[in-house]
């Protein structure tokens, strides 16, 4: 079957489908267009809808803005990150949220014993982990939703970070993300991609 063909079974149009995966490349340079709270929030206010295990939403965001909390952040940054970090319109601190389980009776009330399924922290910690991952890709769809790009960066000090923003032992910081209009740099020729064949397997 063709790529024209593939495309057209897919319920979004050519141009979405671009928008969110073929066209929209990982960013390593920005314009200096600022990324608004109003953009910030339609974008919460798509993925906030992907699914998560007993609707725990365990992800936790902290937007880097200022110059002052950007100076706080950059000494955990990695040498490589650092420059675009520093110049990046926003910068997303992505942790999970530990404790999440304390909102279960509010967030899966059909199940009001739910959060005592997780009392044994480890386990908790664990399922915070996987749950704040899957809502991360969530995330940085929702950003090419909105037209802008993501640089999502494991080059830091988590740990750091914790301690400089998220102090208390409540958040595991996952991942630093800048996020803004792409530079000239984000259209360079896309890597290779492993085929169907590769990929996928049928029993």
């Amino acid at each position: 079957m063709t790529a024209a063909a593939l495309t057209d079974l897919l319920a979004l149009d050519r141009a979405a489908q671009d928008l969110l995966f073929r066209a929209a490349r990982t960013a390593n340079t920005f314009t200096d267009e600022p990324v608004t709270d109003e953009q910030v929030r339609a974008v919460h206010d798509l993925v906030r809808y992907g699914p998560t295990a007993l609707n725990g939403q365990p992800l936790r965001v902290l937007l880097i803005r200022s110059a002052a909390a950007r100076a706080r952040l950059l000494p955990y940054v990695s040498s490589g990150n650092r420059d675009k970090t520093a110049t990046a319109p926003l910068v997303a601190v992505l942790a999970a949220d530990v404790d999440f389980h304390r909102r279960l009776p509010e967030l899966f009330p059909h199940r009001p014993q739910a959060r005592d399924w997780l009392a044994d922290r480890a386990e908790r910690a664990a399922q915070a982990r996987f749950n704040a991952t899957l809502q991360i890709g969530y995330l940085l769809l929702g950003v090419r939703a909105a037209g802008l790009a993501a640089g999502p960066m494991a080059g830091f000090d988590p740990a750091g970070v914790r301690d400089e923003f998220l102090p208390g032992g409540g958040h595991e910081v996952l991942l630093l993300v800048n996020i803004g209009r792409p530079g000239p740099d984000a259209w360079q020729q896309r890597l290779p991609r492993l085929a169907y064949e590769e990929v996928v397997s049928t029993l």
